[in-house]
């Protein structure tokens, strides 16, 4: 067997279209404010391609950027000012954020119906009670690969879920648990986790730990989604060059899976296409505008 692969680039390619015919149906535009703190590198070319995509789907991006030397209270404070702007629906807080400041209770600071990350304790309850909200970005992303390769009805469908942390496991079962799937949640302390990943329709490594799902840990035929994003050394590439794996090892997998995402170029780009969406979702519950057929 070979696994199909869901490619997650044209996926969130899909997802932004749907996005954008949905802002021209609206009577206003939707606007993301994204916030950065700091000079880190990888995180600037994250806010550039969020800037781009966001103004590309018809919507309004306001950049906020504020020095390495940033206190808490400015970082806070900033946030503050963002809730009370009626302009703005939707808030992101790109992480990490420079050593020193609590990432957590920055984000506690956004306004629940401005929280597009869907990370504000508020975000959480509401997925934990399966109340109306907005939801995480990457497992949200997670679930809609896994309709596209499986069909929209995931009813009945195990999904082992490796990985408990609050910015994707955790939610990530709830997501599936909401689909109706009988969800597994595993992580390090489980035991045999072999041989409880073999029981999955449907498995999802969110570890960050490179290629540690095995061929022999796959069910055959079931789906994929690898969360993982991991830099690795790769000397076949030459001296000192490194290239980016999943937390599976996805040749194996691949031989014994019935779909599989690659990395990179599977849940990643979900991640984004989702961060617009819930802008839009978030901006038609705050305004009180029809959710756009499609969306």
């Amino acid at each position: 067997m070979s696994a199909q692969v869901i490619d997650g680039k044209a996926v969130a390619a899909d997802v932004r279209a749907n996005v954008a015919r949905a802002v021209g149906q609206l009577p206003g535009q939707p606007a993301l404010a994204v916030v950065l703190v700091g000079e880190d590198p990888a995180s600037q070319v994250y806010v550039r391609n969020k800037v781009r995509q966001t103004e590309a789907a018809g919507m309004v991006s306001m950049h906020h950027h504020l020095p390495d030397t940033a206190s808490q209270t400015d970082v806070e404070d900033l946030i503050a000012r963002l809730n009370a702007d009626d302009r703005v629906d939707g808030i992101l807080l790109q992480l990490p954020l420079p050593k020193g400041l609590n990432a957590g209770a920055a984000i506690e600071k956004i306004a629940p119906d401005k929280d597009v990350d869907g990370l504000t304790e508020t975000s959480a309850g509401r997925l934990v009670l399966g109340k109306p909200g907005l939801r995480p970005c990457t497992p949200a992303g997670c679930v809609i690969l896994a309709k596209r390769a499986l069909g929209d009805d995931l009813s009945g469908k195990h999904v082992v879920v490796i990985g408990r942390s609050i910015l994707v496991g955790k939610p990530a079962a709830l997501l599936f648990l909401a689909e109706n799937c009988t969800v597994t949640i595993a992580h390090s302390r489980t035991r045999d986790l072999p041989a409880v990943c073999r029981e999955a329709d449907i498995l999802v490594p969110a570890v960050g730990r490179p290629e540690m799902v095995k061929r022999d840990w796959v069910k055959p035929g079931a789906t994929i989604i690898d969360v993982g994003i991991n830099r690795v050394d790769a000397p076949e590439k030459g001296e000192g060059k490194t290239k980016l794996v999943g937390d599976a090892d996805y040749a194996g997998s691949a031989e014994v899976a019935g779909h599989i995402t690659p990395v990179p170029g599977g849940v990643g780009p979900m991640t984004i296409a989702c961060l617009l969406r819930n802008t839009v979702l978030a901006a038609c519950a705050r305004r009180g505008w029809d959710v756009p057929e499609g969306l």
